[in-house]
């Protein structure tokens, strides 16, 4: 790569793999595991150590000042920032967690050890998520919230505690999935959230009805939160209401 876009007063140690056309900024660190692929931009004052990966599938990722990016904690495993994501100022991510494509983090947002989060996530401003959660692609979590439990795919929500409002049809339809696409997701999130049912009852009754149906992004939804070991936002007992479908027009328009 040129030299040229590397400002003088950046400190990167031996051993960093550098792509092309990489930008690095005044005061940024980067230590001597870490790889950067092609395209990436790393605003003043980040600091990025350990066996860290910065679009290892994709590139054209932009990290904002003051963004903290941890190593590994363990060795032969990484920390991956996929393609195409935004992580704007004063963000943190720490060790062991797994970013998609896509991903915007905005302002303060902090991810707690070993967090896994999905393709086309947003998570607003001022939002912590503890260890372990996972966050299903495709939603958006609101600024300012708690995230303690792992967040379904597809999903809006916010709030400390956190409540799940619906399906992030907004997000959704900016990705193109079809009407038809919405109604089944529409479906296997009622199901799972709005008619009381158990969470084993209702994925058993959304797997029948999907044999039918063959949506792969209700088999998407099964799969994640049959594979939840810290349990569902909003189903790991603590006791909330949740809108009415009266206060969801988006879910009722999908009717």
């Amino acid at each position: 790569m040129s030299m040229s876009n590397i400002h003088p007063t950046a400190i990167i140690e031996p051993g960093a793999k550098i792509g092309k056309n990489v930008t690095i900024e005044p005061y940024a660190i980067i230590k001597g595991t870490v790889t950067l692929e092609d395209d990436v931009i790393i605003k003043s004052h980040a600091y990025i150590d350990g066996n860290t990966t910065i679009g290892k599938i994709g590139k054209n990722c932009h990290i904002r000042e003051f963004v903290t990016i941890n190593s590994s904690c363990q060795e032969n495993s990484v920390v991956s920032v996929g393609d195409d994501c935004l992580l704007m100022a004063y963000c943190h991510v720490a060790h062991n967690c797994t970013l998609g494509n896509g991903v915007v983090m905005a302002n303060n947002s902090m991810l707690a050890g070993h967090v896994d989060v999905g393709n086309f996530v947003v998570i607003g401003g001022m939002t912590p998520v503890h260890q372990f959660v996972r966050i299903g692609n495709y939603s958006m979590v609101g600024g300012f919230s708690r995230v303690t439990h792992d967040i379904p795919p597809y999903t809006i929500g916010a709030g400390m505690p956190y409540e799940v409002g619906g399906l992030n049809l907004v997000g959704l339809k900016r990705h193109q999935f079809s009407i038809e696409q919405r109604k089944f997701l529409t479906k296997a999130f009622r199901t799972t959230y709005r008619m009381g049912l158990r969470l084993e009852e209702a994925l058993a009754r959304l797997q029948e009805e999907n044999e039918t149906e063959k949506s792969l992004d209700v088999e998407a939804w099964i799969q994640f939160c049959k594979n939840s070991k810290r349990g569902l936002i909003g189903l790991e007992g603590i006791t909330h209401k949740y809108p009415s479908e009266a206060q969801e027009p988006e879910l009722a328009a999908e009717k």
